[in-house]
């Protein structure tokens, strides 16, 4: 997968897996990493799929209708990449704290409900539930930070509550921060992810 590896000055610190929404690249969040940890190495990847030559990590159907079997595949190729890459740069493969907007926080979610040991954590920027009626692994106290407008044209509020209780009922230790900025990464949300990470890994 094309990607980006930039290693941080301490490598004691989570490796961010960073994830961009559709249409963007791998270059799209590597400034929000920074707002984040600047210590931190990051790790970030271009969806393989092209929708009307936007990447995006897996296809959809309509806005909002996820083809599953694709989500599957792709979750599965994201995963075994991690393992790869973990080997190729030199990082704690048990030690990726995902950072994903929109399709990149979808995707995000379902290293979580397909993979125990996918990651040590996650920042998921307006996901949506990426499968539903499924058994997830058991995910205990693996941190999930959610962020979501509750007026989101693209990511209806009742998607972040489901998800919440999905996730929180495997066992992750979720936080949810809510907004009236519709499906708009906000400067407000990503220092609300940045305190939410000081205090869950560096404090």
């Amino acid at each position: 997968m094309k990607h980006i590896f930039k290693e941080g000055v301490d490598k004691t610190k989570p490796t961010f897996l960073l994830l961009h929404g559709t249409g963007g690249t791998e270059q799209d969040l590597v400034p929000l990493a920074s707002m984040i940890d600047s210590e931190a190495s990051i790790l970030s990847v271009r969806g393989n799929v092209l929708e009307n030559g936007m990447p995006r990590f897996f296809r959809r159907l309509a806005e909002g209708v996820f083809d599953e079997e694709d989500l599957i595949f792709r979750t599965k190729e994201l995963h075994a990449f991690l393992d790869e890459a973990a080997v190729e740069h030199g990082f704690d493969r048990s030690n990726i704290v995902a950072v994903g907007y929109s399709n990149g926080a979808n995707i995000a979610a379902s290293l979580l409900f397909h993979y125990a040991d996918s990651l040590k954590g996650a920042i998921l920027h307006h996901p949506m539930v990426p499968r539903r009626g499924i058994e997830l692994p058991q995910l205990s106290e693996v941190p999930v930070f959610i962020t979501a407008g509750k007026n989101d044209p693209i990511c209806p509020a009742q998607e972040t509550i489901d998800l919440e209780e999905l996730l929180s009922g495997a066992g992750a230790k979720t936080e949810v921060h809510w907004e009236m900025n519709g499906h708009s990464l906000t400067q407000t949300e990503v220092t609300a992810a940045a305190n939410w990470y000081a205090k869950t890994f560096t404090a």
